[in-house]
């Protein structure tokens, strides 16, 4: 299985985003991970659609466009114009998940769902069919920098085993205190795509780091 790594730019210089996006492209990002949260659904504001359009500009890697905001449907239209390759909504906010889900691939982007720490695998299995990524939330989502919650691992392999049931070829994304030291398990138990903030941008060197945990995920330390 193809481990793709997302460095999430929640966790970088905001006033050097297109630096730091350079910087882990370089290095062999596959994708860059954008938090938008809109101060509702999570108790934080970070960016929106004019940030996803400029970063469309500074890369030409994948935008993986993870909307942590109520009422998502008003906004998957604009996200989509603006560069989003990737656009995830989660369970808990979209009131008609399939319906979202089926708009989001007519607008040519890979229709993503995310769910909380809380939320079971096993709902979405009416909406199987219609998910290019799942998102594991490994953390309660809001802030970065959080402690990794542990029965995440149970969770991927619930994740992998209900795409692999349907024949669904999807990404089990995990999102959440990823770093070095958990990366190879997150991988064994399913995930296919590791979004990594603060264990990135955090470090002295991303780029270095951004290295790292690939080796790491393919269990070389």
């Amino acid at each position: 299985m193809t481990v793709k790594i997302a460095p999430s730019i929640l966790a970088a210089d905001f006033a050097r985003l297109a630096d730091a996006i350079q910087m882990v492209e370089a290095a062999g990002a596959d994708q860059i991970h954008v938090d938008v949260m809109d101060g509702h659904f999570v108790p934080n504001i970070t960016v929106g659609v004019p940030v996803v359009a400029s970063l469309r500009k500074a890369t030409t890697l994948p935008l993986d466009v993870h909307l942590m905001i109520q009422e998502p449907d008003r906004y998957i239209d604009a996200f989509a114009a603006a560069g989003a390759s990737i656009i995830t909504v989660h369970a808990e906010a979209a009131t008609h998940l399939h319906r979202t889900l089926t708009r989001i691939r007519q607008l040519k982007a890979r229709a993503g769902v995310a769910i909380n720490p809380a939320t079971p695998v096993a709902s979405l299995r009416d909406v199987v069919d219609h998910i290019d990524v799942l998102l594991v939330m490994s953390v309660n989502p809001g802030f970065g920098g959080q402690t990794f919650i542990e029965h995440t691992y149970e969770k991927i392999t619930l994740a992998r085993a209900l795409l692999s049931e349907a024949r669904n070829p999807g990404d089990v994304e995990v999102d959440g205190g990823v770093d070095e030291t958990n990366a190879a398990r997150l991988v064994s138990a399913g995930a296919s795509m590791l979004v990594a903030g603060v264990s990135i941008f955090g470090k002295p060197d991303p780029a270095a780091a951004t290295r790292g945990l690939r080796q790491a995920s393919l269990g070389v330390r």
